[in-house]
């Protein structure tokens, strides 16, 4: 019986895994850039110097008001993004459109303003995506539309929670296993490689795709939302008390004759909590009828929930003042969300989150890895088709050196690409999408065994060059960012750097491996052919 059991487990492991594992690569890779988002953004506007000054938060909120009303007077949502004192260079405004056809929520869009003078950043800093676009991508695929991916990005976490319960029951010696590593061995290396990764992150693989599925719960499972609370009143009420969250009015088109300054509504919220408290502001229906402004205090602890005050906007009264996720199933989600974005974390643990992220990516590429070896194993010794192996073998390089690239290539893109391009940030997505897509070709035209040492060393090289561009294009290089203690632009270029240098020693890896098989191959031939003296 038991048997039977670790059996049946293995297979819905190794197919599980194997049917959703370059998506989830890719979801794992991209996601793990969303704990150092701002860092990327700081990298890829090296114009943008952090602010020595930082104007008052009523200031700030003047000028983003101004702007907002002067360039998306007729958006149906504003945000404002307050700065924090410890990332005082990040002032950012938001708006979203009225929603198009059939789409159920309007595009999105923001502007980063200068958090010295409350200035517009247009005519200095470059158009770019920054980490932010990356950290969408791990959840919207980015070219597929926002339920497709959604649902996609759902299953793909299902296999995933399924491939991690399942890789528990099957392994007989889990705490051994963690320290347990043989290099050299050839699949035995691959199944330790993949073990030792899958055992020493495991707390944190289960939380990410556990939490990630509670992002979207309602959205998978839907029958009990719409059968309790069907659309209408009763589906906000759902939103306050499931998920303790406020529910703000959609409001009209119509405009209204004045309203009240934002400025007005942020000197309530610091009496009412204390100065700087405010970090997030958002605007339904500005400057109609119906609008409304909800102001978040910022986070501070693990759970995404705190306080929230609702004002009135044309009139600035408070309509509500209570905490979001309120409720104890809106604490629970709020705190799974919180301990999925890591925003709470300090710098030591951000660098957990990072490293476990990476972890798990290596975890999934070693899967897929492994479930090829085993299968040529036996191919070596039976005829079989081998169609589905090539195929597998050709999405596994495609996709574990090949995003990497095509990361790389959007890295370099932000410093190669116009300043006052137009659609600038859009490019340098599909930079990375077509370098992407570049790899797969060269995977299929090149031998496999070539391949691999090929495209490593066109990673490393690709890697090496964004310090190198870095310098030749900005004045943030290497020596100037150190001696003034922006570590933030040295340990991206380093980063790189340590990149380069590791799939440099990838290439070496599989160039060693191919040069053995060679000479593996050549002995066989002459012992089955000898020469006739």
């Amino acid at each position: 019986m038991k048997a039977s059991l670790r059996q049946s487990t293995t297979l819905v492991h190794t197919w599980g895994g194997l049917l959703v594992g370059w998506v989830l690569f890719f979801i794992f890779l991209t996601g793990t850039f969303g704990y150092v988002n701002h860092e990327i953004d700081h990298w890829m506007t090296p114009e943008r110097a952090s602010a020595s000054t930082l104007l008052a938060a009523s200031d700030l909120v003047r000028s983003a008001e101004d702007w907002l009303a002067r360039e998306a007077g007729d958006a149906q949502s504003w945000f404002v993004f307050l700065p924090a004192a410890q990332r005082s260079g990040s002032f950012t405004v938001g708006w979203r459109a009225w929603p198009e056809g059939k789409r159920r929520i309007g595009k999105y869009r923001q502007q980063a303003l200068d958090p010295s003078t409350g200035d517009a950043l247009n005519a200095s800093v470059r158009d770019t995506g920054g980490g932010q676009t990356l950290y969408r991508m791990h959840y919207r695929l980015h070219y597929v539309p926002y339920d497709l991916a959604t649902l996609i990005v759902g299953a793909c976490s299902m296999f995933m929670l399924t491939a991690i319960i399942s890789g528990v029951i099957i392994h007989k010696r889990i705490f051994k296993d963690f320290f347990t590593f043989r290099p050299g061995k050839g699949q035995r290396s691959w199944l330790d490689g993949h073990n030792l990764l899958s055992v020493s992150a495991l707390p944190f693989h289960l939380m990410i795709t556990w939490s990630g599925l509670i992002f979207y719960m309602f959205t998978y499972v839907p029958i009990a939302a719409d059968t309790l609370y069907p659309k209408g009143e009763a589906r906000d009420r759902f939103h306050t008390e499931v998920s303790g969250n406020v529910r703000l009015s959609p409001g009209t088109k119509a405009p209204v004759a004045e309203m009240t300054p934002l400025a007005v509504m942020l000197a309530r919220a610091e009496r009412a909590w204390e100065p700087g408290a405010v970090g997030t502001i958002r605007m339904e229906n500005p400057g109609r009828e119906g609008a409304q402004v909800l102001m978040y205090a910022r986070q501070s602890g693990v759970s995404r929930g705190g306080r929230s005050l609702l004002f009135d906007g044309a009139t600035g009264e408070i309509l509500r003042a209570d905490p979001q996720g309120e409720t104890l199933t809106g604490r629970f989600e709020q705190a799974m969300l919180g301990l999925h974005e890591g925003l709470f974390a300090g710098p030591l643990l951000r660098a957990l989150y990072v490293f476990a992220g990476l972890c798990g990516t290596a975890m999934i590429a070693t899967g897929l890895l492994l479930w090829s070896a085993k299968r040529k194993v036996k191919l070596a010794q039976q005829e079989s088709p081998r169609f589905g192996i090539a195929a597998v073998d050709v999405l596994n390089l495609g996709t574990i050196v090949g995003l990497p690239i095509g990361i790389a290539i959007y890295f370099c893109a932000n410093r190669l690409l116009p300043i006052g391009m137009e659609g600038r940030a859009e490019w340098e997505a599909h930079a990375m999408f077509i370098a992407w897509g570049l790899t797969y070709i060269i995977t299929i035209w090149r031998p496999l065994d070539r391949a691999w040492p090929e495209l490593c060393c066109f990673a490393a090289a690709a890697y090496g060059l964004i310090p190198i561009l870095n310098a030749l294009t900005t004045d943030r290089h290497l020596l100037a960012s150190i001696p003034e203690g922006d570590w933030v632009m040295a340990g991206f270029d380093l980063s790189a750097f340590a990149t380069s240098l590791f799939f440099l020693f990838l290439a070496w890896m599989t160039y060693r491996n191919l040069r053995r098989k060679t000479a593996a191959a050549v002995m066989a031939k002459a012992l089955l052919n000898p020469k006739v003296t």
